[in-house]
Parts: C-alpha cells; structure tokens; sequence
C-alpha cells in the first residue's frame, strides 16, 4: 500500500475497519478484496486436499511394488509434448556418453 493510501486513513476508516465493515481506501475496495482473498483461501484448501489424495494414490502404488521415484519421473515426460520429450532424452544420453555411462 503506498503512503498516500496509508495516510488517507481516518479515525472514522479504522473505526470500521475494526468493526469489519467493507470500505474503500486509496482506491481499494475492501469487499472486492476480501472476495478476492477468499476465493484464493478456497483454493489453496481444495489445493491441500488434492496433494493429500496424490500421496495417498502414491501410497497405494508403493504398497503394489511400483517405484515413486519412477513414476513422479514418467509423470513428468509424460507432460511434456514428443519433440521435447526426445530432446531431452537425447541430451541426457549425450550427458552420459560424455562421463562414460553408456
């Protein structure tokens, strides 16, 4: 918040500030903010709750044999359109050839 807007705070703005009434100061209004704030909360909750069932699902695999690590791997290229994917895959190689991997 800039300066100007920090001091066009009034007795009266903090009043009802404090009594969470929505206003508008410099040019903000508090309900749009505060829509906004929420809206990014329900998120971040719904956010948490996926990551929660991901792990389980990795838990799962994990108790059948599967390798995480491996997955979250596969996981990644599969993300990744064809022409990318083998650039990689080729610089990887290269990588390896250069240290004597492969």
């Amino acid at each position: 918040m800039t300066e100007a807007a920090l001091n066009s705070y009034t007795s009266d703005d903090t009043k009802q500030a404090d009594e969470g009434k929505p206003q508008e100061v410099g040019g903000v209004t508090g309900q749009r903010l505060r829509a906004f704030l929420e809206r990014i909360e329900r998120l971040e909750e719904e956010k948490s709750a996926l990551a929660e069932d991901i792990k389980e699902v990795f838990g799962e695999a994990k108790a059948h044999g599967f390798d995480v690590k491996t997955m979250r791997k596969v996981i990644r290229l599969r993300k990744l359109d064809a022409d990318k994917r083998q650039e990689e895959e080729a610089l990887l190689e290269t990588y390896m050839a250069a240290i004597g991997m492969v």
